[in-house]
């Protein structure tokens, strides 16, 4: 028997991933079963069980992906000196991300955003993906609070407020734009950008007048 290369198992790995993203952003996660993702796939049930022993490891190394992606685009940011300014830093990471799943879709549209919300909702009930949800949220807040000091200590930011406050609503900021894609449809990051750099340039207008 020829025997199957690293290269082709990670391919087959991506297609079941991608597959089951699909059927989870558009049932969620309780009405999608493993006969949804077999077929969304076109694979064997052992061939898929080959990788995955079930809908909750599924779910759970769908949700791990995401979240690395999201914590190592702005551990990187907090790696740099100075880290970039806020609008460039959230509207590139998440462009980003958007991009590199811009392939997978539900009904011509991301799935990433839908997806997304479907795992906030499922954490309610949940309490490993909660766990898993709350660990990842937490590296995101360790990294956003030391690019927040790091903005702090270029004055790019006030220093008189807490920078856990200040990275708090940053995440927020993201989180909500990808809950308004989920709910309203696509939307390029650059109006993120445009929103975050406007909003900051606030007290500079005004001292002005």
């Amino acid at each position: 028997m020829a025997r199957v290369s690293q290269a082709h198992l990670d391919a087959r790995r991506r297609q079941i991933l991608d597959g089951a993203a699909v059927c989870f952003a558009r049932n969620g996660f309780h009405a999608t079963s493993m006969q949804d993702v077999l077929k969304e796939v076109d694979l064997s049930a052992g061939a898929v069980y080959r990788y995955f022993s079930g809908k909750e490891e599924l779910i759970g190394a769908i949700v791990e992906e995401v979240l690395g992606q999201v914590r190592d685009g702005f551990e990187e940011a907090a790696r740099s000196t100075p880290p970039p300014p806020p609008d460039l830093l959230l509207s590139s990471v998440l462009g980003r991300i958007l991009a590199t799943k811009g392939s997978v879709t539900v009904d011509g549209q991301p799935a990433l955003p839908r997806l997304v919300v479907q795992v906030w909702t499922e954490t309610l009930r949940n309490d490993r993906l909660a766990a898993l949800l709350g660990e990842g949220y937490g590296a995101v807040g360790e990294a956003w609070t030391r690019i927040v000091e790091a903005y702090q200590d270029a004055g790019t930011l006030p220093s008189d407020v807490p920078a856990e406050h200040m990275a708090r609503t940053m995440m927020a900021a993201a989180m909500g734009f990808l809950a308004q894609q989920a709910l309203f449809g696509p939307a390029p990051a650059e109006i993120l950008r445009d929103g975050v750099r406007a909003l900051m340039s606030m007290r500079d207008a005004a001292d002005t007048r």
